[in-house]
This record gives structure tokens, sequence and C-alpha cells, in this order.
């Protein structure tokens, strides 16, 4: 594999680290903070800075699964006590919701500059190739974060979330069990080729809505 192929993936892999992962955890660790929780702040994790939301394996998983395909890693998980959230039993699936939603914000964010640069390379403006792939690799990931993460299937944000929208019996009945196995089903959902084509749950659930998500923000089609 040569350099130039790599490289937008390495840098947006780098990106990710410095500014998505923690937009993501700081949006958890600011909604919490809001709702009453101050858990994450007294451990340091109410702020932007990289390092306290760093985690070296999310962040080495994220490396190579930008080399191999779109991007998923992780951070530090943020420090939540659903005990002292305001506003009920809901409270804890908007703090769940406000990772993967600050992702798509970012995708959004990442997408202006890319339609500005595409469309100056199409007036005849000489724009690298790096540096367009660089940014829809970067939109692209942060696509694929939101989507990953909305998946209910514990630890992920989307658990919470669907925990939330449960009755308290739906919750009771269900969450231990989803609990226990759910390592076990996020490898099934992600990684095993279980659809058509050869295509994990995930491949199907990012070419379904991932790829119209990003050709909407582009204003184009490249996935």
């Amino acid at each position: 594999m040569r350099l130039a192929d790599i490289l937008p993936h390495l840098i947006a892999a780098g990106l990710i680290l410095l500014i998505s992962f923690p937009v993501h955890e700081f949006a958890h660790a600011y909604t919490a903070y809001r709702l009453g929780d101050g858990t994450a702040k007294l451990f340091g994790r109410l702020t932007l800075n990289p390092v306290a939301h760093f985690d070296p394996f999310g962040g080495l998983f994220l490396v190579i699964s930008s080399l191999i395909g779109f991007g998923i890693g992780w951070a530090k998980p943020t420090p939540v006590n659903p005990n002292n959230l305001r506003g009920g039993r809901s409270s804890e699936g908007i703090v769940a919701a406000a990772g993967p939603v600050s992702n798509l914000v970012l995708a959004g964010l990442g997408a202006i500059p890319l339609r500005l640069l595409i469309n100056a390379r199409l007036d005849g403006t000489d724009v690298p190739d790096v540096v367009l792939e660089t940014m829809l690799t970067f939109v692209v990931i942060n696509v694929a974060l939101m989507l990953f993460n909305f998946v209910p299937v514990p630890p992920l944000d989307g658990s919470k979330v669907l925990f939330s929208l449960m009755s308290p019996r739906q919750a009771w009945q269900w969450r231990p069990m989803l609990e226990q196995y759910g390592f076990l089903l996020l490898v099934v959902v992600a990684f095993l080729p279980v659809l058509p084509g050869n295509q994990s749950i995930f491949d199907a659930i990012f070419l379904r809505i991932g790829g119209p998500i990003i050709n909407f923000l582009v204003g184009r089609e490249v996935l």
C-alpha cells in the first residue's frame, strides 16, 4: 500500500483523535453536567483536552480500521451517575445521545469546506487530492461513529437511548440480558458477514443510512 493512499486516512484518524473523540465525550459530560450530574467534571472529563479522553486501544483500533475501511474506535467512556440526573428516565438517554449527535454536527462542519474545495477544483483551482480525501474521510468517519454509537447494544450509547424509551418494566426485563451478552451481540452486528454479499449488519446500516447522509452533507454522490 502506497503512502499516498494511506496518508489521508492517517491524517483523518489523527483529526478524529484530536477533535471528534474529545468533542463526543465532552458532549456527554456537558449534557450530564447541565442535567445535574457533576461526576465527569469531578474526574476532569468536562474538557476538550484530547489527553483526558484518550484510550490507547480505542485509538489504535481507529487507526487500523481507518486503513482497511471506515474508522471505528473509541475514547475513554465518560463517567455519568444516572441517579444525579434531573428530568426522569429520559435524562440518561439524552446524555447518551449527545455524543453521537456531536459526531453528526462535526461531519456537517467538515463537509462545508469540503464542498467549497470540490467546487473550487471544478472551477479549475488546483486542490491536492490528499486534502480532499482527508476531509472526505473525516466526514465519513464521523458519520460512521454516529451510526455505530446509536446501535442499541451495550455498551454503546444507543443502548442507553433504547432503555430510556422503554417502560420501566421493559427496561428491567431486557437490560440485564442485553448487558450480559452485549459484547457478543456487538461482534455479530459489527463484524460477522451474516447478510448477503458478505455484509455485516453494520455494513448494511452504513450503506443504507450513512451513505445518503454523507452524500447530502457533501452535496454530491461520493459513496
